[in-house]
């Protein structure tokens, strides 16, 4: 056992003598020729080293151990050389020219000189095993860098081919999705050109039918007439020819008083003298039915007048002076219309759902178009139908089927309406050169805050007045004109009230937000306190518990109605100057608790009209006695069952009397127990309302 440990650490000191070896013959390898083992180069770059041959190595003795030579091809592991080590220190391993050894890299030729070979110290044996493991590492390193690039690249392809799948997937959906919505709007673009169609053969029938009707009436009237007057003839004639033999018969007899009879001839008797007879008149049915047809022609000429007057107006509509009105006439294309000085032009509750780039050649200077409650789309309406308008001012468009606002719309414009439609989206060149308009109303549609460019309102410099009620936004939209004086954002879902929503509308005075979802905790506490033209709020029918703090300093008007508010915070009005004037809370969860003796500080001279009706009041409120100014007072439908006599009116005020209305019905009041002082401040008994109240 002990040889065996020998021989393992002579032939590991040999595989580690093998490269210092190769490294003195290499000169002597390149004259003899000696071809050296081959390099092979990775993908990369990098020399990759061959596999290692087994070594073989024969042993020397050290200077205090003596050793026998063993035979040739005795092989062992590396790792025996640490144990040999610790054993037999004296021992070296010198290359044997006979043997062969491979080392991790070229294959030396059998040294054909027998040089001697120096041992190996400890160090460089060490060297030569950590170079060898840091080679061994390295190509470790490289195996896993290698494999790790080609499973990223596969990774890579294969992503790429999903990708590719699911943009081509995609692709054919939307394509399929297009396709079909081509086929659909070809399909009722054919169903509605085929029911125009139809209808205007059905009118052009109508028509027709009804100019034949007339014609044949009108020939049957002209033969009866001729019929008349030829019957008339005849009898006119017949009554002047018995006329004239009438008269030849009296002259006769006339002449026989100046001449003498023949006595030749007998006597006659005499006859009696005939009169003229008098010409009949028509009979009383001929002249009605003369009068009739007199009518008939009269009218047909006054249809004449008119029709020329209405310079070819469709049925049903009407001219006054510069304005055209053809509400309901169940038109189903614009009427074409050529008259240059109409200013107003009304087509509301009409079926018309396209209008040509041509349709307002005709009638160039209108000032007012009303379109609503048509069937007109986006891709019904012409780019440039309304280009030529070069004075409209006002254009109603509310209860179509718009998808997006009409494109090229005149600059003079200052009131536009498109309400109750489909618009989807809001871009920014919706409103391009829009900057004289003034109005703004998109109610009832489909907007939100993720399908309104911010840049939309930009070029709106003199918007006053926007409505945006029943829609999708969550928020109040970002961007919003500096002149804007108005803001309408009632019905719509939104939840927070952000500090810079309102910072660029230093102007705004009105603003409502009733039916959201607002609560006090999402209102920013700098939203809109430092606000000096905001004097109106709505904020009804929301999610609030209290009176939200932060109000603007320069409010007037606050309304509050539907929340669930219990309390009036402390002093939540002493900021505002001049003071809140007008403040309804009726409709909310206020009890007896709510309301602190500091509620209403800083209104006490102002409050004018004050509303706290349909809530859970137990009492009258604290401090109501102080305002100095209230005209208007509710407390009905509380649980209020005593009124003091300084709960309501300061009996220590003096001044005339400034409550006009006070309301306190349907409480839990006693009339017969009220002091006749409690109501000094009223004007009059008929301004005070107490009946019914409700019974215990």
């Amino acid at each position: 056992m002990r040889w065996c440990l020998v021989v393992a650490s002579l032939w590991l000191l040999m595989a580690l003598t093998v490269p210092d070896a190769q490294a003195r013959n290499r000169p002597h390898q390149q004259d003899t020729g000696i071809r050296r083992g081959k390099r092979r180069r990775d993908g990369h770059g990098h020399t990759r080293v061959g596999r290692t041959k087994p070594l073989k190595a024969r042993l020397v003795p050290g200077p205090s151990i003596p050793v026998e030579p063993q035979g040739q091809g005795q092989t062992l592991f590396l790792e025996s050389y640490r144990h040999l080590q610790e054993e037999h220190s004296s021992y070296n391993v010198i290359p044997d020219p006979d043997l062969s050894i491979e080392l991790s890299g070229d294959s030396p030729a059998p040294n054909e000189h027998n040089e001697h070979v120096a041992p190996l110290t400890n160090e460089e044996i060490q060297q030569i095993l950590w170079q060898e493991e840091e080679e061994r590492r390295r190509q470790e390193r490289l195996r896993k860098k290698d494999e790790a690039r080609k499973k990223r690249r596969k990774q890579r392809k294969e992503q790429a081919e999903r990708q590719r799948k699911i943009v081509e997937e995609r692709r054919r959906e939307e394509e399929e999705a297009l396709r079909m919505q081509m086929e659909k709007e070809e399909e009722e673009w054919r169903t509605q050109m085929e029911e125009m169609a139809r209808k205007r053969q059905e009118e052009e029938d109508r028509r027709q039918k009804k100019e034949a009707e007339r014609e044949e009436r009108e020939n049957e009237r002209k033969l009866e007439k001729e019929r008349r007057q030829e019957r008339l003839r005849e009898e006119l004639l017949a009554l002047v020819e018995e006329e004239e033999r009438e008269r030849e018969e009296e002259v006769w007899l006339r002449g026989d008083v100046f001449q003498m009879p023949d006595p030749d001839e007998p006597e006659e008797p005499e006859t009696p003298t005939l009169f003229p007879i008098p010409i009949p008149t028509p009979p009383t049915a001929e002249e009605d039915e003369l009068k009739e047809t007199e009518a008939v022609e009269e009218e047909e000429e006054e249809e004449d007048i008119a029709r020329v007057n209405r310079r070819g107006l469709p049925l049903g509509c009407n001219i006054s002076d510069v304005t055209v009105t053809c509400d309901n006439a169940k038109l189903i294309y614009f009427p074409p219309l050529a008259i240059p000085e109409l200013k107003s032009l009304s087509l509301e509750g009409n079926n018309i759902s396209r209008i040509p780039a041509e349709a307002f050649n005709g009638i160039p200077n209108l000032e007012w178009i009303n379109l609503k409650k048509n069937k007109l789309t986006s891709a019904g309406i012409d780019a440039n139908a309304f280009q030529g308008l070069k004075m409209l001012r006002r254009l109603y468009l509310d209860g179509n089927l718009l998808e997006v606002v009409p494109s090229e719309l005149p600059p003079t414009l200052q009131e536009l309406k498109i309400s109750e439609n489909r618009l989807e989206r809001i871009d920014k060149n919706s409103f391009r050169d829009l900057s004289n308009l003034v109005i703004l109303e998109l109610e009832g549609n489909l907007l939100s805050e993720g399908n309104v460019d911010p840049m939309a309102f930009a070029p709106l410099i003199q918007l006053s007045y926007l409505r945006l009620g029943r829609n999708h936004f969550r928020i109040i939209p970002q961007g919003l004109p500096k002149s804007l004086l108005e803001l309408y954002l009632e019905n719509n879902l939104i939840e927070e009230i952000s500090e810079i929503v309102f910072n660029q509308t230093q102007s705004l005075n009105v603003v409502s937000l009733r039916h959201n979802r607002l609560d006090e905790t999402r209102i920013a506490p700098m939203a809109w306190i430092d606000h000096r033209n905001l004097e109106s709020i709505d904020l009804s029918y929301n999610h609030l518990h209290l009176v939200p703090s932060y109000l603007p300093r320069s409010l007037v008007h606050l309304v509050l109605v539907g929340n669930r508010i219990e309390r009036i915070p402390g002093f939540v009005f002493a900021h505002m100057y001049p003071g809140l004037e007008y403040l309804y809370l009726s409709y909310n969860k206020l009890d007896g608790e709510g309301i602190e003796s500091e509620s209403f500080f800083g209104v006490h001279n102002s409050m004018v009209e004050l509303c706290l009706d349909h809530n859970q009041l137990i009492t009258v409120p604290s401090g109501i006695n102080e305002m100095t100014s209230l005209h208007f007072l509710r407390l009905n439908n509380n649980k209020i069952r005593s009124i003091d006599d300084e709960s309501i009116c300061d009996l220590n005020r003096s001044g005339e009397p400034t409550l006009e209305t006070l309301r306190l019905e349907n409480n839990y009041i006693d009339p017969q127990k009220i002091s006749p002082t409690a109501f000094s401040c009223a004007r009059s008994s008929s301004s005070v309302i107490l009946r019914p109240q409700n019974t215990k």
